[in-house]
């Protein structure tokens, strides 16, 4: 089945239709391996995955069915041709893939995302891993969890599909990421997501939820971490993710004290606070955390070994 498909704004099924590229076919194993190349020219990491995926996408397939064409002897038309050569140049400019197909896989999840909105990252997939063990933990019917600065909605929407007894609320106040949050919410969420358009350091979740004061059991935020003055290496994030989900103050722990005392507002005692930041932040966070009133904090690797997570526990 054909997928909706992110074309410039210059070009159209009509355009690619008409074009003299139509009559042509092109092996399949042929322009994969051109589709890597071009890639991998361009510094793409995992230049194969993404070459397939594109393909994939655009030809209806999984990458599995993919490489079963593959062996086949499998053919692409030329309108097609056309239209994965485009979709692999924008790629090798170093635009998202997740922009490209306008998706982008979370857990469970898959996520609608574009421009405006910050791309989840696979290491945010464990934050969110420990606010829903965190939550599961619980013996009571129904905690509760706020994430604070919820972006495209990813950790909010991964706590209230796996932990449906817990009502999960989330804050975002990008008006260029709402949108996709907002289609998020009414895509995934059930009755146990809700979405507060505004600032976590603002009263508008208190004042949509005055009930969450002192309740909350899980405090969750993936802030913005960078210092204003630091330069991020990849393009992808250089150019495309949105500013204000990146850089947080010259030290780039402006949000971090934001979340601390806004967590300590909605956290109940034992409640537990989980921040995701940068590699060498573990140490002054857990000191704004520790003088902000936190207690038992701590900091825990990603897969690659590195600190990326700091916990703490409400009083």
């Amino acid at each position: 089945m054909a997928r909706p498909l992110n074309l410039p704004s210059s070009v159209t099924f009509e355009d690619i239709m008409n074009s003299s590229a139509h009559a042509d076919e092109i092996a399949v194993t042929d322009l994969r391996q051109w589709a890597i190349s071009t890639l991998s020219a361009a510094g793409v990491t995992d230049a194969e995955v993404d070459a397939e995926l594109l393909i994939a996408y655009v030809l209806g397939f999984s990458r599995g069915e993919l490489a079963s064409k593959a062996v086949t002897g499998f053919t692409v038309p030329g309108e097609l041709t056309l239209l994965i050569r485009q979709l692999v140049q924008r790629r090798a400019g170093r635009e998202p893939l997740q922009h490209i197909l306008g998706v982008a896989w979370f857990r469970s999840l898959t996520l609608s995302v574009g421009p405006g909105v910050f791309v989840p990252r696979p290491e945010t997939e464990q934050l969110a891993g420990m606010a829903i063990d965190a939550l599961r933990s619980l013996a009571e019917p129904s905690p509760t969890a706020v994430d604070l600065g919820t972006g495209s909605g990813a950790i909010a929407l991964a706590m209230a599909t796996e932990v449906p007894h817990a009502h999960i609320y989330a804050v975002e106040k990008s008006l260029e990421a709402l949108p996709w949050t907002s289609k998020n919410f009414s895509a995934l969420g059930g009755a146990n997501a809700h979405l507060v358009p505004g600032d976590l350091a603002g009263d508008e979740l208190l004042a949509t939820y005055p009930e969450l004061e002192g309740t909350v059991a899980v405090i969750v935020s993936n802030p913005p971490y960078i210092p204003v003055d630091a330069i991020p290496r990849d393009p992808e994030v250089r150019l495309f993710d949105p500013s204000l989900a990146l850089y947080g103050g010259e030290d780039g722990l402006d949000v971090v004290r934001e979340v601390s005392r806004v967590g300590l507002i909605l956290g109940r005692p034992g409640a537990q606070l989980m921040l995701e930041h940068g590699e060498l932040q573990g140490e002054d966070i857990r000191g704004i955390l520790s003088a902000g009133g936190w207690r038992a904090t701590a900091t825990y690797r990603d897969l690659v070994g590195r600190d990326r997570y700091t916990t703490a526990t409400r009083p």
